[in-house]
């Protein structure tokens, strides 16, 4: 299956100071499918989405910050499947999976199974920081949840009426595995801070109609969420079980990271042909350069495609610690902005919106 929506990466000659991508799901995302209405809401949460993360970098503040800043403003839209309007399991509650991790130190922390905090994402940073473990699942993360003092609400704030209704198609037509409307509402984001600091996070109510405690990739470090400073922060959305199959995120930082450090040491050893000794600072600089935009996009492309040949669908957003920023999608559209300290800031829906 190649790859229908390759996106177009971004770089500059001395790397923003800081950057910001975030997404609110990819599937059958097309003009004929989307009221105008609807189009408005999604681009004007991006925007706000956009907005509350940039002032936390602008500000000097950490990635993680900003990466919690933006997604609580998207769960908190009922527009997207993750907190307030998350979609309904095949019994008709609402179970909500969120992951962070920091590309600094690869902290991580992450809760699947969630049924009544308000915004998910500060659970996951909260396991992250509080507490010795990854991931908390169930009534243990409710629990965890209520004695970290978070905000809980009951189940009936999570669903929508539009919602319910994709839950009583998906019964009525009698397909119990899929995404009713194939769009995943996931959505999540990736910033680079001031100090060169790339982080993740993702968050979602998973698939409608999805049993037996069904997890798919948002909450699962290396599959829906990584980030790591050697190489970059990815948020996916999509197939979460092919997600999972591939590990996409942790495959393409780690494709990154393994091209990077060749080309990085190529470059050092024609730099002491030439007479010079690299010492760590040009060993930095050397790894600044190592990669093109073009060739990150290539990486990130390679494992969509991979993951779309076993038969699934979806996206990713990316983030180098270098100042390269993406997505690259092969549904016919994601839900997608982007933003960094250069001023190139843009919102995108469809397939066909550069």
């Amino acid at each position: 299956m190649s790859l229908a929506h390759p996106a177009a990466a971004t770089e500059s000659t001395d790397a923003p100071s800081w950057s910001l991508v975030i997404h609110g799901g990819a599937g059958v995302i097309e003009r004929s499918r989307i009221t105008p209405e609807t189009d408005a809401a999604v681009r004007t949460a991006l925007d706000a989405a956009l907005d509350a993360g940039s002032a936390v970098l602008k500000s000097g503040g950490s990635a993680l910050d900003a990466v919690q800043a933006a997604i609580v403003i998207l769960e908190d839209d009922p527009n997207f499947n993750a907190g307030r309007g998350a979609v309904f399991t095949y019994e008709g509650s609402n179970e909500l999976d969120a992951a962070v991790m920091d590309g600094k130190d690869r902290n991580a922390g992450a809760i699947a199974r969630v049924h009544y905090t308000k915004n998910p994402i500060l659970l996951a940073r909260k396991v992250m920081e509080d507490s010795p473990h990854v991931m908390l699942s169930g009534e243990g993360a409710d629990r965890f949840s209520v004695e970290s003092g978070l905000e809980q609400v009951d189940q009936a704030y999570f669903g929508t009426a539009e919602r319910r209704r994709q839950l009583e198609e998906l019964k009525a037509n009698k397909v119990s595995w899929f995404d009713v409307d194939l769009k995943y509402g996931t959505v999540g984001a990736v910033a680079r801070d001031t100090s060169g600091n790339v982080a993740a996070g993702t968050s979602t109510g998973g698939l409608t109609g999805k049993r037996y405690g069904r997890i798919g990739d948002s909450p699962l470090i290396g599959a829906g969420t990584y980030a790591d400073n050697r190489s970059c922060a990815i948020s996916a959305t999509g197939a979460g079980e092919y997600f999972i199959r591939v590990g996409v995120a942790h495959e393409i930082c780690a494709r990154i990271r393994l091209k990077a450090a060749a080309r990085t040491e190529f470059l050092a050893q024609e730099a002491e042909r030439g007479g010079s000794k690299p010492d760590a600072a040009m060993l930095a600089q050397l790894t600044a350069q190592a990669l093109s935009a073009a060739e990150v996009q290539q990486i990130a492309d390679a494992v969509i495609a991979e993951m779309g040949a076993l038969g699934g669908s979806g996206g990713i957003i990316y983030l180098t610690p270098w100042g390269h920023q993406g997505y690259s999608f092969d549904t016919p559209g994601m839900y997608r902005a982007m933003a960094n300290s250069d001023g190139g800031n843009r919102v995108a829906v469809y397939g066909d919106e550069e």
